[in-house]
């Protein structure tokens, strides 16, 4: 895997609205990824971008703890397929579409992007993937499976850009490299262990990531009973991130929280400083490793 380098990226906002339609491309590159609200959709019906062959993102970006939910599919006229949506399903907020910029995507690209991007999607966990069924992987020629990757691979970078990593997996945004990254050194591990919990987590530049077989106590204290700290762990398990086992939990997954903080109420079942909370191996504590040592030397 070669080295991470520094990127130019675009991001153009046709209405001037900053909440509204944004266009992302990289500078060098032919891949575009146009990002749209529901209250958009007529807007960008009268872009030319519209009635391109393209890949589509449904995205509902809850506030309350959830997993954010997506629906993958591709389409040779983005204008019809989005506007059915629209009027079908109501879960969503923003539909966010992959496509190129010379119109050089066939419908055999976006088949196959499809089906990569349900299968990332689904091994990443990061969004909750409401396809049925991803269906088997097509056949493609080999010529065309390597530009099919490229063009993932921008769009990866283009979507994490925008807020939306369900492609990427924090870890490996961590370490530097592709979504096949090699696993964190212990240099970079912290431990939330009390109360009987044993956790283990990478802080990242997107928050705090809790490793799959972390444990934590099932209950919670009375005082965060009833409270939206008690909801939130109850919405883990709900989601499947953390399963129920005895008077423990256990994270079925590597789940990303955007604070250390929330990573360790998610644990202990109480409120918590998780700056304080998570501790590296030597015992230093996460404030003093990222926060209090920005500027230090050694």
């Amino acid at each position: 895997m070669s080295p991470v380098s520094p990127k130019t990226i675009q991001v153009f906002l046709p209405t001037g609205e900053p909440a509204g339609i944004r266009v992302a491309e990289m500078t060098t590159r032919i891949v575009q990824v146009v990002d749209v609200p529901l209250n958009g959709l007529q807007s960008f019906f009268k872009m030319p971008e519209s009635q391109q062959v393209g890949v589509y993102f449904l995205l509902a970006l809850p506030d309350d703890g959830s997993l954010p939910q997506v629906y993958i599919g591709q389409t040779g006229d983005l204008r019809t397929r989005l506007a059915e949506h629209a009027s079908k399903k109501d879960f969503w907020q923003r539909a966010v579409v992959l496509l190129s910029r010379t119109q050089s995507l066939t419908q055999t690209h976006a088949l196959y992007l499809e089906w990569l991007s349900i299968d990332t999607a689904r091994r990443l966990g990061r969004f909750a993937v409401l396809n049925g069924n991803a269906g088997s992987r097509p056949y493609t020629p080999a010529p065309m499976e390597a530009d099919c990757r490229e063009v993932f691979e921008t769009g990866e970078i283009l979507l994490n850009t925008l807020g939306y990593p369900l492609l990427s997996s924090p870890m490996a945004a961590h370490s530097g490299q592709g979504s096949t990254a090699a696993p964190t050194g212990a240099a970079d591990l912290f431990f939330c262990k009390a109360g009987g919990a044993e956790g283990r987590g990478v802080f990242t530049d997107e928050g705090l990531e809790v490793q799959a077989g972390s444990v934590g106590r099932r209950a919670n204290v009375p005082s965060i009973q009833n409270t939206s700290d008690g909801a939130f762990r109850e919405r883990l398990i709900a989601d499947g991130v953390m399963k129920v086992e005895g008077d423990t939990v256990v994270f079925t997954r590597d789940h990303l929280f955007r604070s250390p903080s929330t990573a360790a109420v998610a644990l202990l079942g109480r409120t918590a400083n998780g700056w304080q909370e998570w501790k590296n191996a030597a015992g230093q504590t996460l404030d003093a490793v990222k926060r209090q040592g920005v500027g230090g030397v050694g």
